[in-house]
């Protein structure tokens, strides 16, 4: 029963977080279309992040998952952010577009924290794995309006936009046929004011949640700023070559399915914190690593995007399942909820200053920029893994 939901639960999160880069997969649509700036452009993804971090913040202080039941939360999400995100379909003015894509991840919101408690409700020992291979799903979801790009089906943008709010509504409604609540985490808990602040209070949510941070500043930026440091490459290395910029996003991205779910079953054999250290070493290397794969042939170039692929996001259900294992059961929502705020916040630092950094030196050094966030996040992991906090229980 436990896998069955599992199963069906990732299956709802990867159609519902199609929606997250389905405007940014046709951007060069968009901004040849709209008339878009280069800030305008950014603010395409730059606007998911601060609707997510709006929301997550909401419903943090509110206790929203778990006062309210995780799944109905899930669906709400879906279908809300469906709404807004096919409203992007019909808008030809760029401020009502960029208005519209904050709306649907203040509608996310209710999307993937949610997700991650229903996961953890079903497991207490293999919890690393189960979020592992949730969050492997979430990445595939999030590299499918990439793929939609690149098929050679002269698909319309709006069309991209149209179907992955309809995957979106088939995840709610997956959820809410199909899934039930799970025995080791509460259904449903009492509104406490101060829950908001349980990622703060316990040394491990802490170090967990700097560990996260520092994950962060890396991922999103390198999932947004893929493709055109892909097609900037190729175009380096020959001037008159097509491009795929597109099919090499979903490559990486959707590579990192198979990192999280390999690094859930070694997490929970070998220790949470020490696979996600690992893996920033991993990823921050790769990040430096661009400086010197720019302009590499097409083979080398595809090998590098599936092995950051991989490593960029392998971490992520560790920092989730660490900060399940230190909260509060009662508001283990909440606290994925907090930290999952507080992270994707900083995305948007990172993705509105690589852009920037690549139109004043160049991609080959854009990617720079994002190697510190993963080498402050080995040092919270080593602490944690050389001595390891007591748990909220």
């Amino acid at each position: 029963m436990a896998w069955r939901m599992l199963g069906l639960v990732a299956l709802g999160e990867l159609l519902g977080m199609t929606l997250w880069f389905s405007a940014t997969a046709v951007t060069p649509t968009l901004v040849a279309e709209l008339s878009l700036d280069a800030g305008q452009a950014a603010w395409l993804t730059m606007a998911v992040q601060a609707g997510f971090v709006s929301g997550t913040l909401l419903s943090a202080l509110l206790n929203l998952p778990d006062v309210m039941n995780a799944r109905w939360l899930f669906v709400l999400g879906c279908c809300a952010g469906a709404a807004t995100n096919a409203t992007v379909a019909w808008s030809t003015d760029p401020n009502l577009v960029i208005t519209w894509r904050f709306a649907t991840g203040l509608a996310l919101a209710g999307v993937y924290p949610p997700g991650l408690k229903i996961a953890a409700g079903w497991f207490a020992h293999r919890r690393g794995t189960a979020l592992g291979i949730l969050i492997g799903a979430l990445t595939i979801g999030s590299s499918v309006p990439h793929l939609l790009t690149w098929l050679p089906t002269d698909l319309p943008w709006r069309q991209v936009v149209r179907l992955s709010s309809l995957f979106a509504v088939a995840g709610g409604v997956l959820v809410a046929v199909a899934v039930r609540d799970g025995p080791h985490v509460p259904h449903s808990a009492p509104f406490d004011p101060r829950a908001a602040l349980a990622v703060f209070v316990n040394r491990g949510t802490r170090l967990a949640t700097l560990g996260y941070l520092g994950h962060m500043w890396e991922l999103y930026a390198m999932w947004t700023w893929i493709a055109p440091f892909a097609a900037a490459s190729q175009l380096a290395r020959n001037p008159t070559a097509a491009t795929s910029g597109a099919l090499i996003a979903f490559v990486a991205i959707a590579a990192g399915a198979a990192g999280c779910t390999v690094a859930g079953l070694l997490a929970d054999r070998i220790g949470h914190a020490r696979i996600a250290g690992w893996s920033m070493v991993a990823s921050g290397g790769c990040a430096v690593a661009t400086v010197v794969v720019f302009g590499a042939p097409p083979a080398v170039l595809y090998a590098f995007a599936i092995l950051w692929g991989v490593t960029v996001v392998a971490d992520s259900a560790q920092f989730s399942t660490l900060v399940t294992h230190y909260s509060p059961p009662a508001h283990v929502g909440t606290a994925l909820t907090m930290q999952t705020c507080l992270g994707f916040l900083l995305t948007m630092l990172t993705i509105r200053l690589v852009p920037a950094v690549a139109t004043s030196v160049g991609w080959q050094w854009g990617f720079l920029l994002l190697a510190p966030g993963p080498a402050l996040g080995v040092v919270a992991m080593r602490a944690l893994w050389r001595r390891p906090p007591v748990a909220s229980r």
